[in-house]
C-alpha cells in the first residue's frame, strides 16, 4: 500500500517525532503540531493510516493492530534514527505496542488519550459516531454540525477548510468520512479489536520516557484509567489538558504543543551511534 504523509523538516534536527491520529482521522489534525515542532528544532513527520485519508485502502480491508505496527515500522525503517512516536487513540495504541514489542526502535512515546484499560461508554460513543452517517452529508455544514454534536467542546468553525480535509466528495454529490467504511466494522471480525491486555503487558515492557496525556473531559480515559495505567508504567510523566476531550490536540493545539515542546526538551540527547533497530 501507498501511505501519504506530511514532513516538516528542522535542520539541525534535534531529532525526528513521529506523529499519529486516531481513528477516522487524518494526518491533517497535526499539522500545526507539526509546523511548531519544526519551528523548535524538531523534524516532524504526520502520516495517513492505512485506510485513511489519502493513503490506499487495503485490498482485503486488514485494519488489525498488526497491520497498522507493520506500517510505522516500515516507515521507521526509512530514518535514520529512532524516532519520539506521538500518538493518539488508535494511533497511540499503535505507537504503543510497536515501541514495546520492537525495543529500540522508537526513542521516547508520548500517548494522548489512550491508556491499557479505557471506558467502553466513551468507545461506544465514538462507534455510535463513526457508523452514523454511513449515507453521507448533503454539505460540509452538515459534517461540522456531526462534529460539534460529537464533541461539544470544540467551537464549531467559521472557515470549514480543515473540515473539507476529513471528508471525500463522490460523484452523487454527498461528503462521505475520508476513509475506508471497511473501517468501521469493528465486530464483524474478531482480529480488528484491539486486545486490552496487549495494551497492557506493553505497557508494563515499554523501557522509555513516556507522556501520558488525558483531556480533562475525556469519557474515553479517566482518573482510573490513567492511575492504572501509572501502575504499569511508574516512571511515566502524566498530564491533564483542560478543556479539552477525546481529541485533545484538536480542542487546544496551542496547550497540547507547549506541553509536547516541554517533554522533548526533557529527553536526554540521542546517543551518537543511536541507529534504528528494525524488525525483521
Amino acid at each position: 500500500m501507498r501511505l501519504v504523509a506530511d514532513r516538516w523538516p528542522a535542520s539541525p534536527a534535534r531529532g525526528i517525532v513521529v506523529l499519529q491520529h486516531g481513528g477516522g482521522q487524518t494526518r491533517h489534525s497535526w499539522a500545526r503540531t507539526g509546523e511548531r515542532l519544526a519551528a523548535g528544532g524538531w523534524t516532524a513527520i504526520a502520516y495517513d493510516a492505512r485506510g485513511h485519508g489519502e493513503s490506499e485502502w487495503h485490498p482485503t480491508g486488514i485494519y488489525n493492530l498488526d497491520g497498522f505496527i507493520a506500517d510505522l515500522l516500515q516507515l521507521i525503517g526509512t530514518l535514520d534514527e529512532a524516532p519520539v512516536l506521538v500518538g493518539a487513540s488508535l494511533g497511540g495504541m499503535t505507537a504503543l505496542v510497536t515501541a514495546a514489542e520492537h525495543p529500540g526502535v522508537a526513542r521516547a512515546l508520548v500517548l494522548v488519550d489512550v491508556v491499557a484499560q479505557m471506558e467502553q461508554t466513551g468507545i461506544a460513543r465514538i462507534r455510535d459516531f463513526l457508523t452514523a452517517h454511513r449515507n453521507g452529508f448533503a454539505s460540509l455544514d452538515e459534517v461540522a454540525d456531526a462534529i460539534v454534536a460529537y464533541n461539544p467542546v470544540r467551537s464549531r468553525p467559521r472557515n470549514l477548510d480543515g473540515v473539507r480535509k476529513n471528508v471525500r466528495r463522490h460523484h452523487d454529490g454527498r461528503w462521505y468520512w475520508h476513509w475506508d467504511p471497511a473501517l468501521i466494522d469493528i465486530d464483524d471480525e474478531p482480529a480488528r479489536r484491539i486486545d486490552p491486555e496487549r495494551r497492557r503487558a506493553a505497557a508494563a515492557n515499554a523501557a522509555i520516557p513516556t507522556l501520558l496525556v488525558r483531556g480533562a473531559q475525556s469519557d474515553v480515559v479517566s482518573e482510573a484509567g490513567m492511575a492504572d495505567m501509572l501502575s504499569l508504567m511508574p516512571l511515566a510523566e502524566t498530564v491533564e489538558i483542560p478543556g479539552t476531550a477525546h481529541m485533545v490536540a484538536g480542542d487546544d493545539n496551542d496547550l497540547f504543543a507547549s506541553t509536547l515542546e516541554a517533554f522533548l526538551d526533557r529527553l536526554p540527547p540521542a546517543a551518537a551511534d543511536e541507529q534504528t533497530a528494525l524488525a525483521s
